[in-house]
């Protein structure tokens, strides 16, 4: 369940927005001043941030600033005022969406769904970045882990390097030769056989019956492809 923040000094206001929200199926934590409003913005687990402008103390251009150089959420500002300077001023801070009081209560809840659909778009875009996956098989580039439906399978450095190497480059034929220079390096002594070696290994975790591979297949005579 996604928890929102809702910043607000004046208190009739912000339950509104509450049990509006709550209505909808979101958690919701109110702060009634800016200072209140900064700490939980910083310290607690929150999805989206509605944010007042003007609040006393420290004021919601300040809280916006001070939040976006640590977190990445949505943030949308509330405020009475219409002048383009201030709705300006907000999104150059690094507010996603600027509502202008009065509002209604369903054009809010709309305004929370899309910003916080489109966060968890783009972070799932982030995360399908690290990844790569074909049929089962998935890699983790930033934490160096193999996964065969779902399961993970333990690899060596060596072996991590040269399956993600052939699967971000599907249908190539790379021979031994190659495979040893970019993975080793021009400079490293030692047999090119180790390839093999290090090839039936990977086959032996990730496939199902290693004679008749599904993802790293020998073409003969050439060296090694990973199926596409």
């Amino acid at each position: 369940m996604k928890k929102i923040l809702i910043i607000e000094d004046d208190k009739s206001i912000a339950d509104l927005q509450r049990d509006y929200l709550e209505i909808d199926g979101f958690l919701v934590e109110i702060a009634l001043s800016g200072e209140e409003g900064l700490e939980k913005a910083l310290n607690a687990q929150v999805d989206l941030i509605l944010l007042d402008l003007m609040l006393p103390g420290v004021d919601g251009f300040q809280i916006c600033k001070m939040v976006r150089a640590e977190k990445d959420i949505p943030i949308l500002m509330v405020s009475a005022r219409r002048e383009d300077i201030d709705k300006i001023r907000g999104l150059g801070l690094g507010a996603d969406d600027y509502i202008v009081k009065p509002f209604s209560p369903g054009e809010l809840v709309a305004r929370v769904k899309a910003h916080l659909s489109r966060y968890e778009r783009l972070i799932s875009k982030e995360i399908q970045k690290d990844m790569i996956s074909f049929r089962g098989l998935r890699m983790d580039q930033e934490s160096r882990r193999v996964f065969i439906n779902d399961c993970e399978v333990p690899f060596t450095t060596k072996e991590f390097d040269i399956l993600l190497f052939l699967a971000m480059n599907p249908d190539h034929v790379f021979s031994k030769e190659e495979l040893f220079e970019r993975l080793w390096g021009m400079d490293s002594h030692g047999d090119i056989s180790t390839v093999t070696v290090h090839i039936r290994k990977i086959r032996e975790k990730i496939e199902v019956d290693p004679s008749q591979p599904q993802y790293i297949e020998t073409i003969w005579g050439a060296g090694y492809r990973f199926k596409g």
